[in-house]
């Protein structure tokens, strides 16, 4: 009788201390790119050397189709990092001044306070072990003001002793002031048409293909560095850039070159990947940059905040693909202009409120930092461009634009004015979604561009 108690009570302690043992969920790395369109290897781009990230991609998932809500870093950030359009929580100025900043809407936060509720620590690392010779400043940038305390460690070396972890580093190397190595070889660019055929424009774009090489050797550094430190097998690895590609027809605009940006996810081997997620593959499916944050909550069994307007589409709370990505731009810098922009499978559509401020604007840092800027503006004094590159030196800029991307992905041939029936439809369709868009978000935009 004494021995069938005590094993009972036994069982009963291992019970008990089964149900305090913690869930074991996945860590998240997330890496963050500045400025940076799809200019790796593994999404075709040559003249670049990118082996870590290719590597990622092959052990993980490639998506094609990923875009941010915004072409410049701030409003994209704050997107991001909340789940919710800029536009639609009054954080859709670049860099809004301090005073002018909003505390986000009731029931909206920033993600770090979401995934410390569900028991995570979290980190914006800035420090690293001495061997990497890097640090980084750890940028935050959000247009809006919130209460909740911010991350808990900028330190690496805090990652090990306090998992799960959400930690985030961001990567500076492909912003402007290229790190120029002299890789790339100018001379074997692949220009695209909107930019003149000229020694200047090859060696700038060669030197942003040398920037993805050195943010390739520190990611790299960081990817050793977790397998050392025995966090690889069950850390979820995510790399994404915050905006496109820091070039003239790039950054601060909506075309494809501001908005599309690399994403490649890799799941840990210690956790059985969650629905729609296959390793070594490529998902072709349209998704917006604020499904993130939504998805990795998703992925570690916290709970998804109701007003989040992102949509998660890894695990098991995943509805039909989206039909239509959005974006918007609104004052960058000393430039005042709103642009909003709508694309799906094949057509992206661009609704220009602002046409008359011209696409060469005057730009303090665009002229201090963008070498093809000033060069355009000579060119075009001296009659040396060709139709699309002059079209960016135009007094004003179109008030619609329509592009097939299956058939133009450079965007050069604006089909707005066309007869074709099948461009008449698709116009009215993505004019009518676009507009829906702006009323159902309440887009601040509306109200003022200042």
């Amino acid at each position: 009788m004494k021995l069938t108690a005590a094993i009972g009570l036994l069982a009963l302690s291992t019970n008990l201390n089964a149900l305090e043992e913690p869930v074991q969920r996945p860590n998240i790395l997330w890496l963050i790119a500045e400025d940076m369109g799809p200019a790796l290897g593994c999404y075709g781009q040559e003249n670049v050397s990118t082996p870590n990230l290719d590597k990622l991609a092959s052990e993980g998932v490639r998506y094609t189709h990923f875009y941010t809500t915004s072409p410049v870093c701030s409003p994209s950030r704050s997107a991001f990092m909340t789940g919710m359009y800029a536009t639609t929580i009054g954080a859709h100025m670049h860099r809004t001044p301090g005073p002018d900043k909003k505390p986000l809407p009731e029931g909206v936060r920033f993600l770090p306070a979401w995934f410390r509720d569900a028991g995570y620590f979290t980190a914006n690392l800035r420090n690293f072990p001495e061997a990497f010779g890097f640090t980084f400043k750890g940028k935050q940038d959000w247009n809006f003001t919130h209460t909740d305390r911010g991350f808990d460690s900028a330190e690496w070396a805090d990652l090990k002793a306090h998992q799960p972890f959400m930690a985030q580093i961001n990567f500076f190397e492909t912003h402007r002031g290229f790190p120029t190595s002299g890789a790339a070889d100018p001379s074997k660019i692949d220009l695209p048409p909107y930019y003149p055929d000229h020694p200047i424009a090859r060696q700038d774009y060669a030197s942003y293909l040398d920037s993805a090489t050195e943010l390739d050797r520190k990611i790299g550094l960081v990817l050793d560095q977790l397998e050392k430190d025995g966090l690889a097998s069950n850390t979820v690895v995510i790399f994404m850039a915050d905006n496109g590609e820091a070039h003239v027809r790039g950054k601060q605009f909506c075309y494809e070159e501001g908005l599309h940006v690399p994403l490649l996810i890799r799941w840990p081997t210690a956790f059985p990947p969650p629905k729609h997620f296959s390793p070594g593959s490529v998902d072709d499916r349209l998704l917006e940059a604020i499904d993130l944050a939504p998805t990795l909550l998703e992925i570690v069994g916290a709970p998804v905040p109701p007003k989040m307007q992102g949509v998660a589409f890894l695990g098991d709370r995943v509805g039909q693909p989206k039909q239509y990505v959005f974006g918007a731009r609104d004052r960058c810098d000393d430039t005042t202009m709103r642009l909003r922009t709508v694309r799906d499978a094949r057509y992206r559509y661009i609704r220009n409120f602002t046409p008359e401020v011209p696409f060469l604007a005057p730009n303090a840092y665009k002229e201090r930092q963008y070498p093809v800027w000033n060069l355009l503006k000579e060119l075009y004094a001296e009659g040396k461009l060709t139709p699309p590159q002059a079209a960016l030196c135009a007094p004003r800029q179109p008030e619609e634009e329509l592009y097939d991307l299956d058939n133009d992905p450079h965007q050069i041939l604006n089909l707005v004015s066309s007869d074709n029936p099948e461009h008449r439809t698709t116009i009215e369709r993505l004019r009518k979604v676009m507009l829906e868009w702006i009323e159902n978000t309440n887009d601040q935009g509306r109200f003022s561009v200042q």
